[in-house]
């Protein structure tokens, strides 16, 4: 890749050759040494320079990076971290990295998967033996030199007596290769957990897959602390080598010079084996405290801790052509939707033409993840001497080209708007009169739909994406007065019809406008039952009941989901008749087992918005001075496995729409101005304007925020600041109306807007559309 302007001609008297990649925390040079030798160079964003907690963390990979340079990872060659403009170079190791491996060539078999096998665990071994724990071992961080794999990426590395950074008590990695113990308690992360995430990176070498994939990073990370690993299409040779080094208790699993006499006992002639899948047997009941002020315990308090935001990542320590990045975590998006609060609101209407004009007041959004799955799918790059490269941005889908079409409504063939939830290839739609649609991002082809017998309904999507993104749950909701509602699970791949359920559509009436009625949580689907009396908990796939929870007498109950977390929010059927529920009370619910955890009373109305760092995160609402007008003056935080309740206070009251994007709150106006405020002090980080009336968002995506209109409008802003980057121009003549939800989803760098009239088009954010 060709040098830019403004990039340095020599770092450290190092000439600099080429610029390998660039991440969130710096960008990797080609340099050389005196004699000729070719070194990667990582020099640190300068923007990172005065950040005391940074400069920690990259003291700390350089000091791990010396400790361990060896046969299996990238030696130092020379290093300045206290310097103004901080800076390392490394050995330059010629290779793909495996995440580029697999997504060129598909899984790895026979006498390559045994010799990557033994490879990394003896440099895990060497690691270890240097007394450093590595922390984020996961494909993109191997390269596959022709010596043998080499190990690269100390950035969130630590001695293995050495605490970890807790300034601003984050956890970082990357859910699908990360242990159960970095996910609950990363300041006691050991050796064991390295053997965990090594066996991750063995079994998605082996089938294409990790053990514990999911459809979004809280998804995963819930599977990976409660769900037993994928290991069906895993050869059985490695697999019983590798399973005893998944199980949830660290202590358990094998040593790394123990799994290093098991894999050099593998034949050479491994396999891929098909494998099946997982069954769940449980169908019991549970009660809840009849009181709902739920002032004490009444269950057993049930810890449901498994999941935890995960921001950050590591600075990335650069070592050849495949493995110059330094890569920040990325953000994706939860399928589940928490849903939002009692107050102020009135019971959910379905959408006619005559109404496509009004505007939503109090509104919900769905809570983002922090991390997404990082670039280890990416493909391939090469410099402009043709050598692999890793990929320094989101791909491209093979073939994509900008697309636009209309997403059929049904049978009422009364349009409204879509919301889209992407996985692997496609996003998956729902609304707009449609129960759901599969549409290929590459090219806009619709590969399925499923249309709906009524009209649509306001603010109603898709509930989510269960089972590792095999399932999409979404609703088939009856015109007014010809039979029940009904959650629908429909096969992701065919879009045949799974099961079908009538439920009660009162989650708006309980928890505000736009609430979702269904909860998709890992493998389960919650929702109300239609006579108004219990929660039920689904299996995905089958819909065969698990569970139920009745509701407590005299209350009003809904299901939630965050953050890979089941909750069932309640409030008094009085309170709700009087048009304003004043407290609410808030379980965790064991969504295999449906058993609930200790009630929690908040006094509202409070709205909740999603999870961070393994707690609900809500806002309180009051009343505006409007009549009907809702406006917010605190931020909560719960821990449902404590009963604790932090609460922040705003420093003025936000109108509009609130969101929660990372440990963000962003309350958008009608008008289009926005304010992005401290989920957890309450502070005011920034306050701009969109410019673009009625946004709906933000949409964390490929370096900004992404605000769409009804129009199919997009305004971009940075997301440090709020500064306007670039905006489009609409597509059709939107309504103006402030909706529930972004309107942007992401597959890689590619943005699939929504809009009015079911419309849907996709572009690269790299090329936005031109405006004017």
């Amino acid at each position: 890749m060709s040098l830019r302007s403004g990039d340095p001609e020599e770092i450290g008297g190092y000439p600099v050759e080429a610029r390998l990649g660039s991440g969130g925390m710096g960008t990797v040079f080609l340099g050389r040494t005196a004699s000729g030798r070719p070194v990667a160079i990582k020099l640190i964003h300068q923007q990172f320079a005065d950040d005391d907690e940074f400069r920690i963390r990259f003291r700390q990979e350089v000091a791990a990076a010396r400790r361990v340079s060896g046969a299996f990872t990238a030696a130092v060659v020379d290093a300045d971290p206290e310097g103004p403009h901080p800076w390392m170079a490394t050995s330059y190791i010629e290779g793909p990295t495996l995440a580029q491996r697999i997504a060129r060539r598909g899984p790895i078999g026979g006498a390559e998967l045994r010799s990557l096998a033994i490879g990394l665990a003896e440099a895990l071994r060497d690691i270890h033996r240097a007394d450093v724990v590595h922390r984020d071992l996961k494909p993109s961080n191997v390269v596959l030199s022709p010596e043998g794999p080499r190990v690269i990426d100390f950035g969130i590395s630590r001695a293995a007596d050495q605490q970890t950074l807790t300034m601003t008590g984050r956890v970082i990695g990357t859910p699908p290769f990360m242990s159960p113990e970095q996910l609950q308690n990363p300041r006691g992360v050991g050796p064991s957990s390295d053997v965990f995430s090594l066996a991750t990176l063995l079994v998605y070498a082996s089938t294409g897959q990790g053990p514990f994939d999911a459809d979004s990073p809280y998804m995963t990370a819930y599977q990976v602390v409660h769900e037993p690993p994928a290991l069906g299409d895993v050869p059985h040779a490695l697999r019983t080598a590798v399973e005893p080094c998944l199980t949830k208790d660290p202590a358990a699993r094998p040593s790394v010079d123990e799994l290093l006499v098991r894999l050099r006992d593998l034949p050479a002639d491994l396999e891929v084996a098909s494998g099946g899948g997982r069954t769940r047997d449980t169908r019991t009941q549970h009660h809840l405290s009849r009181d709902t002020g739920g002032g004490r315990d009444t269950g057993r308090g049930h810890d449901t801790r498994g999941s935890h935001d995960t921001s950050g990542a590591s600075s990335g320590a650069p070592s050849g052509t495949a493995s110059e990045k330094a890569s920040g975590a990325g953000a994706g998006t939860d399928g589940a939707h928490a849903a939002p609060s009692p107050a102020l609101t009135r019971p959910r209407r379905r959408w006619r033409p005559v109404l496509a004009a009004v505007a939503a007041i109090a509104v919900l959004g769905v809570g983002l993840a922090l991390v997404s799955r990082s670039d280890d799918s990416s493909d391939a790059k090469q410099d402009d001497k043709g050598r692999n490269v890793a990929a320094t941005s989101p791909a491209l889908p093979d073939g994509f080209r900008p697309w636009r079409q209309s997403v059929p409504a049904g049978t009422a063939k009364i349009p409204d708007e879509v919301r889209c939830l992407p996985h692997g290839d496609s996003v998956y739609c729902g609304g707009g009169g449609s129960v759901a649609t599969r549409v290929r991002v590459a090219d806009g082809k619709r590969l399925w739909t499923v249309g709906g017998p009524g009209v649509p309904v306001q603010d109603t999507s898709l509930a989510g994406l269960a089972d590792s993104g095999r399932t999409v749950v979404g609703y088939r909701f009856a015109a007014e007065g010809s039979g029940p509602d009904e959650v629908v699970a429909l096969d992701a791949a065919r879009g045949k019809e799974l099961w079908s359920a009538p439920f009660g559509a009162r989650s708006t009436s309980v928890v505000g406008p736009g609430a979702a009625d269904a909860a998709v949580v890992g493998s389960t689907v919650l929702t109300a039952d239609a006579d108004g009396t219990r929660i039920e908990g689904r299996d995905a796939r089958s819909g065969r009941s698990l569970w139920t929870v009745p509701f407590p007498a005299g209350s009003q109950c809904a299901p939630l989901g965050a953050g890979g977390h089941a909750y069932v929010m309640c409030v008094p059927k009085a309170q709700l008749t009087a048009g304003l529920a004043r407290r609410a009370t808030v379980r965790g619910v064991d969504p295999v087992s449906g058993e609930p955890g200790r009630a929690v009373t908040l006094d509202g109305p409070v709205q909740p918005l999603g999870a961070k760092g393994g707690q609900l995160v809500l806002v309180r609402q009051r009343a505006g001075e409007e009549v009907g007008v809702v406006v917010y003056d605190a931020v909560l935080r719960l821990d449902a496995a404590r009963g604790k309740v932090t609460t922040a206070r705003l420093p003025k009251a936000y109108g509009g729409s609130p969101l929660l994007v990372g440990d963000a709150v962003y309350f958008t106006e009608q008008s289009g101005r926005v304010s992005a405020v401290d989920a957890g002090s309450g502070r005011l980080r920034w306050a701009r304007h969109t410019g673009v009336e009625g946004a709906a968002g933000p949409s964390a995506g490929p370096g900004a925020l992404y605000f769409g209109s009804s129009g199919g409008r997009v305004a971009a802003l940075a997301p440090r600041d709020g500064r306007r980057l670039w905006s489009t121009d609409p597509k059709v003549n939107g309504d103006g109306s402030l909706r529930t939800g972004p309107r942007v989803a992401f597959v890689g760098r590619v943005a699939v807007v929504s809009g009015s009239g079911n419309l849907l088009y996709a572009f690269d954010t790299a090329k936005p559309p031109k405006s004017g």
